[in-house]
């Protein structure tokens, strides 16, 4: 079992600017300069999410860059929902390669940051050598805008709709009950329960006692509370409320994604796989773990041990060639 990680072992912040925003950013063997990797969290994270790979992968002769993505923990938090967008998002990614010098890394993504490395690779194709997601796979660009489609298929309630629907309403809340809304999200081995009526996420920030088992010690979670009751919830949640504007963005841009690509799934994420991944991503490698959403915290041991062993395939394939 992995022990609990002590926070005072992550690495210090800088910030770093970028795009016309600054980013905090927390980087590691900076003596292995020329291997980058950029590790991308999602929602409602923060780079401490990546705590249990960066150590790993510094023994593994990369340099590893993670930052705090715009609207989290003390990286910059624009007031315009449209500065949240996939052109802004990725952009700070680019932006943070040319800071360090580097042409192309090696990005890494978990939930909303798999969307973003995704996006990313669509966008700016020459900046990705190669690419690993975390729990969301490939997201189709259908006939319908992602809200809309989303809406029909899981109903107004659904969390991606609200955000949409009802700006600052869920922010309020999270807010409001920053500590009890995070302890309860970040659970394990939850037991099965059947759908109720509502916002899930709203009860679930006011429900008293938290379901399964907790995901990380008191000393971890106090830093995701502690960076969340500072920057609040409403920059994270505006990454939601680009779905539709990156739906047009993306309307043009060749769908298919040509570097080398590890998708990890969690067999008990609520998150559904991709029927038709290798279709968009031809040169896909699929792992899956057993665990629920939050793969490299619930499974830190064997995230590493996926990831590790496919980039090293990775690199004997390249020098093979």
């Amino acid at each position: 079992m992995t022990s609990a990680f002590d926070p005072t072992d992550f690495p210090e912040p800088t910030l770093v600017p970028v795009n016309g925003v600054e980013l905090e950013v927390f980087e590691a063997g900076r003596h292995n300069a020329g291997r980058p990797v950029v590790l991308c969290h999602g929602w409602p994270e923060h780079a401490f999410s990546w705590r249990y790979q960066v150590p790993a992968l510094v023994a593994a002769g990369y340099h590893v860059i993670v930052p705090n993505q715009r609207g989290y923990g003390g990286s910059a938090r624009p007031a315009e929902v449209t500065a949240y967008d996939l052109e802004h998002l990725s952009g700070d990614l680019v932006a943070l390669l040319d800071h360090y010098g580097y042409e192309n890394a090696t990005f890494v993504g978990h939930d909303w940051g798999a969307i973003v490395v995704w996006g990313l690779t669509l966008l700016h194709p020459d900046r990705v050598s190669r690419l690993v997601n975390l729990s969301v796979p490939y997201q189709e660009r259908g006939e319908k805008p992602w809200v809309e489609f989303i809406e029909d298929a899981l109903g107004s309630d659904f969390y991606y709709v609200h955000f949409n629907r009802h700006p600052g309403v869920a922010d309020a809340v999270f807010e409001k009950n920053t500590f009890r809304f995070l302890r309860n999200m970040y659970r394990k081995n939850e037991p099965p329960r059947a759908p109720q009526p509502g916002m899930a996420l709203i009860d679930l920030a006011g429900a008293e006692v938290p379901l399964g088992e907790p995901l990380m010690s008191d000393d971890e979670l106090a830093v995701f509370v502690t960076a969340f009751e500072s920057a609040g919830f409403t920059g994270g949640i505006n990454w939601y409320r680009n779905s539709d504007r990156n739906w047009h963005r993306l309307a043009d841009v060749d769908p298919i994604i040509r570097q080398p690509a590890l998708m990890i799934y969690g067999d008990r994420d609520v998150v559904p796989r991709s029927e038709n991944l290798t279709h968009f991503v031809p040169n896909v490698e699929v792992v899956t773990l057993d665990c629920g959403h939050w793969i490299q915290q619930e499974k830190p041991e064997e995230t590493n041990r996926a990831i590790l062993k496919w980039l090293e395939s990775q690199d004997s394939a390249t020098q093979t060639r």
